[in-house]
């Protein structure tokens, strides 16, 4: 795996570095995070400013399947998610089940959710959704009993002008809750709709905290991916 490092030490102390890279805003309540899901040297950053807001033990995470094809949700079928930190329990649900420890869009979230004393996770992998399903999934999920996580990197391998463009367009749409979807390119959409659906239920309102692309790690921005991430 080679996401993140799998040393215990190594891992703690990236993620205290990521996690102290806050700007100095202050949010009353935060109700859940988008954050990107790139191997941490280039997205942990990104991530990490998010993550330093959230405050919870439970959280339910929305991310996108890379490795599957299929319609709906689905949850992990085992009683715990393990990293190099340890174990986390995993929060029973009525959802359907397959084993998604390869998911790196789940995985590479779980070492800041137990940095930051998360104690129970709800993992849901999120295929093909239409709007009417991403409604249905947001009012069955709108009264879990914790913080959301919504997993998703932005645009994919374009020069730097054309990803800024696209991702500057995408955050437009994900802070004003639009519905032209269509217009969204990023990797965790379906996730993005579903969370879209549920702030317009609860009355959250996303709001952008940093972006980046790759480009500013490498060096070369030729092409590109981009990260983002918000509180909500």
């Amino acid at each position: 795996m080679g996401w993140y490092v799998q040393d215990k030490l190594k891992l703690n102390s990236i993620l205290e570095k990521f996690l102290n890279n806050k700007t100095k805003r202050i949010y009353k309540e935060v109700n859940g995070i988008i954050v990107p899901h790139a191997g941490y040297e280039f997205s942990g950053g990104v991530a990490g400013e998010a993550y330093s807001f959230l405050k919870a033990k439970r959280v339910l995470i929305l991310a996108p399947n890379h490795y599957d094809y299929f319609k709906g949700v689905l949850a992990h079928n085992e009683r715990y998610w393990q990293t190099p930190l340890g174990k986390v329990n995993i929060i029973e649900s009525d959802f359907k089940k397959m084993n998604l420890k390869q998911e790196h869009s789940i995985d590479n979230q779980i070492p800041f959710l137990q940095k930051i004393g998360v104690k129970g996770i709800l993992p849901l992998s999120v295929g093909n959704v239409n709007l009417k399903e991403a409604k249905e999934i947001a009012d069955k999920i709108k009264d879990f009993d914790g913080k959301f996580i919504v997993s998703s990197d932005l645009s994919h391998f374009n020069n730097k002008e054309k990803a800024n463009l696209l991702d500057k367009r995408t955050i437009e749409i994900i802070e004003n809750l639009e519905e032209n979807y269509e217009k969204i390119d990023a990797c965790g959409i379906y996730p993005l709709i579903i969370l879209m659906q549920l702030c317009k239920i609860k009355g959250w309102k996303p709001k952008l905290l940093r972006y980046k692309t790759s480009g500013d790690i490498t060096g070369d921005f030729s092409s590109v991916v981009g990260y983002a991430s918000f509180v909500f």
